[in-house]
């Protein structure tokens, strides 16, 4: 399953489910959910607490990281939270600085 994420203000932006999940739940939105919104008054917070996971998650050991992406072929290093979610961020910022909501799953 893919997200996908839609704002007036940018273009679609398609997350793996995985990723899409991780986000969402650190949101605090249900990842189970085909379809929610991050309302105008909700972004702020939003780009915050994704700020602030990038940077916790910056903090942990990378073998914690290294650990948890076992299924990834050793050549290929593990996509860390910053990568993942940074496009987020910059689709919230912009719909934060036009005063539009954020959508997925319609």
């Amino acid at each position: 399953m893919l997200f996908t994420f839609k704002s007036a203000t940018n273009a679609d932006l398609i997350m793996h489910e995985k990723s899409g999940k991780e986000i969402l739940a650190l949101l605090g939105k249900s990842p189970e959910d085909g379809r929610g919104i991050i309302t105008v008054e909700q972004l702020p917070g939003a780009i915050t607490t994704l700020q602030e996971a990038i940077v916790a998650d910056k903090a942990k050991p990378q073998e914690t990281a290294s650990s948890q992406n076992k299924t990834e072929t050793d050549d290929e290093p593990p996509v860390s939270l910053a990568q993942r979610a940074t496009p987020f961020i910059k689709m919230l910022e912009s719909a934060a600085k036009a005063g539009q909501p954020v959508i997925w799953g319609v």
